[in-house]
């Protein structure tokens, strides 16, 4: 499709989306101790902001419905140069999602915002490690900008 693969320096901007899951849009009253106090939509700010700094155009959606998000990345081939995903619960049961990142084979870098591996051991295991391009832990909103900046370079 034409401008999603073009290059940044003809005017055309790479295009990715940002897939949140369930209750993150809870996030800044959901355990902040654990999810710290941003809210969604100020995470989402944040990405589009730093999306701007890559050239990067950043679409946002947040869904608690893994067929909305699998769809979101189904979707996504043809429209978006990557993805940026926090399945949120579903990194650790969904293998529709991950079938789906197999299918598009669209660059996908899994982000969460504690490390899930100092917490509970059924969140040790991710259906969306073993095909995602890397994989953001623990840094909390960081995280996003972190997978921005991965994914601009993956896109490039």
């Amino acid at each position: 499709m034409p401008g999603v693969w073009s290059c940044a320096g003809a005017g055309m901007r790479h295009s990715v989306i940002v897939i949140n899951g369930p209750n993150l849009n809870l996030l800044g009253t959901r355990e902040p101790e654990i999810y710290g106090h941003l809210t969604l939509s100020d995470i989402e700010a944040m990405c589009k902001a730093h999306g701007e700094s890559l050239d990067l155009e950043v679409h946002c959606l947040q869904s608690n419905s893994e067929g909305e998000m699998v769809t979101a990345i189904q979707d996504a081939k043809g429209r978006h140069g990557g993805v940026i995903l926090n399945a949120a619960a579903y990194t650790h049961t969904s293998v529709a999602l991950q079938d789906a990142i197999l299918a598009t084979g669209l660059p996908t870098v899994e982000v969460h915002l504690s490390n899930i591996f100092s917490r509970e051991e059924f969140r040790h295991h991710s259906y969306i490690s073993p095909v995602a391009a890397g994989v953001i832990c623990g840094f909390g909103a960081k995280g996003y900008v972190l997978a921005l900046d991965a994914l601009a370079e993956l896109i490039d």
